[in-house]
């Protein structure tokens, strides 16, 4: 009996002893634990980029308007809507483009935030659609005949109810500047599926597409935005402490 009473005794003291391990490892991880607070809400705003070229640019005139939707913890539904005015002057066609477009797709959050931080590196797909009039101000008839100058053929010709399909692959930078507001810059490759095009004319111009080209079907364009995001909900999750370097 005397020899089991030590034995009972360290038993409890090496029981006591992890116990009290475990409750300090508990409490450790809890301190080094922070929550983390993520947005949900529709972002609208903005392309900044149409109204500088409409200010700096002679011929044109144009505006859009942007949005997002976050669905999930890295993707956003997105969308948009736009109208563009272009005159279009070479020195053998003049001619002016007008009309209303709309993007559709989705973006992916390709960055990590740090702890507090709501900016975004994203890549995103969009569908896009066009509606438009082009009208054909004057164009020269070309010869090669030195005896038979150059003629210009002033006929103006409206084609209205054309269209245009399009496809395009966008990456974009987003910055919180202040509390829910953002200022962004995106680059975009577009690939065009469809167009309408007038008789014996091509579209020079398609708004929300940008120039076009004879021998592509590949179109590029860009944007700045500022935009301002209305918090519906928030979703909180514990996000692990930084250990300070030793």
């Amino acid at each position: 009996m005397t020899k089991i009473a030590p034995t009972l005794l360290c038993c409890i003291s090496l029981f006591c002893s992890t116990q009290f391990l475990v409750a300090q490892k508990k409490s450790e991880v809890a301190a080094d634990t922070v929550p983390k607070i993520e947005k949900f809400g529709l972002r609208v705003g903005v392309d900044l980029a149409k109204p500088l070229r409409t200010l700096i640019e002679d011929g044109y005139s144009g505006f859009e308007i942007v949005g997002d939707f976050r669905v999930t913890k890295k993707f956003y539904a997105a969308v948009e809507l736009g109208n563009e005015n272009k005159d279009w002057n070479e020195p053998y066609i003049s001619a002016n483009t007008s009309g209303s477009y709309a993007k559709i797709g989705f973006d992916y959050n390709a960055y990590e935030n740090w702890l507090g931080m709501e900016n975004a590196i994203t890549l995103g797909m969009r569908y896009g659609i066009s509606t438009f009039t082009q009208k054909l101000i004057s164009y020269r008839i070309y010869t090669d005949n030195p005896a038979f100058p150059t003629e210009t053929i002033y006929d103006p010709q409206v084609f209205s109810g054309l269209s245009a399909h399009w496809a395009e692959v966008i990456i974009s930078v987003k910055t919180e500047i202040l509390n829910n507001l953002y200022l962004s810059l995106n680059v975009q490759l577009k690939r065009k599926i469809s167009e309408t095009e007038p008789d014996n004319f091509a579209n020079l111009y398609i708004p929300g597409f940008n120039r076009t080209y004879d021998y592509s079907q590949f179109g590029v364009g860009y944007g700045y935005s500022l935009s301002y995001l209305i918090p519906i909900f928030k979703k909180t999750e514990l996000s692990q402490k930084e250990s300070p370097a030793p």
